[in-house]
């Protein structure tokens, strides 16, 4: 609907860390502009805003995706995890202890992305999915330094923390084969 000044806007439900919202949106706004300036929830950071660097990246209907690139008026009725709704309240997740215990940032602003990121990468895993290194076979890839690398591979990090995330991961991947 048009307000008159011919900005567009439209009326949404989006699911975001387990509460539903019914918002006003401008057909223009990123997703990740809506998290940032309209919900408060500032962990996904906006650092390129072209989706090259993985700093927005959220979870969308249980898959990774960058923020910075989805309309928000084209996620009526999803669900949307950030950085966070991935504790279970005071309680980290397993991936963000293991990001702390392996010492796994520098500055801390590519993390959010970092994080969500190697959370669906993890469960992409777990359901089998290939990467382009992934040798053929039956069952989920064993996530060795070099899947983990290519499979988190759309994430920068500035400060070079990449050999900490990577120990960080597979950390948590082994703790979440137990």
């Amino acid at each position: 609907m048009d307000s008159g000044d011919g900005v567009v806007h439209a009326e949404i439900t989006v699911t975001v860390n387990g509460a539903a919202r019914r918002l006003r949106v401008d057909t223009r706004v990123s997703l990740l502009d809506l998290l940032r300036e309209e919900l408060g929830l500032t962990g996904a950071k906006k650092g390129c805003d072209h989706g090259q660097c993985g700093a927005c990246t959220v979870l969308l209907d249980g898959r990774r995706a960058n923020a910075c690139l989805a309309l928000a008026v084209a996620q009526d009725g999803a669900e949307v995890v950030t950085v966070e709704g991935l504790a279970g309240g005071d309680r980290l997740s397993p991936l963000q202890q293991a990001f702390l215990d392996e010492d796994a940032f520098q500055c801390g602003y590519c993390t959010p992305g970092q994080l969500c990121s190697a959370t669906g990468m993890l469960d992409e895993a777990a359901r089998g999915r290939p990467s382009a290194v992934t040798p053929p076979g039956d069952g989920p890839p064993e996530l060795d330094d070099a899947e983990i690398r290519e499979r988190m591979s759309g994430n920068l990090c500035r400060c070079g923390a990449y050999v900490n995330i990577v120990a960080a991961v597979r950390a948590a991947a082994g703790e979440a084969a137990r």
